[in-house]
């Protein structure tokens, strides 16, 4: 089955290495918590808001080893008033045998606030 898992992280100021780092923590914590292989990846779509421009985040993807050959894009996020800023979303699209709802969507950093259903559903299911 396919199944998507969403990401998101932010970062303090528009600086490459922040950035990287950022990209790094955040795929990292998206592989551990869902046991990704590079081999199940289709593809990763990441988009950054109008205030990050320093790097290309899909640069700390391809740093990953056994990474080189997943397609990976970036793109802008649309740039809607009083959204989150400094802010880098991933959408990984997966082959796994997960239902839909033991994916581990993962929130880092300011982001945590883009999507707390998803965190207290996982969190009560735990339970």
């Amino acid at each position: 089955m396919i199944r998507g898992i969403r990401g998101a992280t932010t970062i303090t100021e528009n600086d490459a290495e922040k950035i990287l780092r950022a990209t790094e923590a955040l795929v990292t914590e998206m592989i551990t918590k869902n046991d990704i292989k590079a081999d199940d990846v289709a593809h990763v779509i990441i988009t950054v808001t109008d205030d990050i421009d320093a790097a290309f985040p899909a640069k700390a993807i391809r740093s990953f080893e056994g990474w080189t050959y997943v397609p990976v894009m970036c793109s802008r996020e649309i740039p809607v008033p009083g959204s989150l800023e400094h802010c880098i979303r991933i959408m990984m699209t997966v082959n796994t045998t997960k239902a839909q709802q033991d994916i581990e969507h993962v929130y880092l950093e300011k982001a945590v606030q883009l999507r707390p259903d998803l965190q207290l559903t996982k969190d009560h299911r735990s339970r």
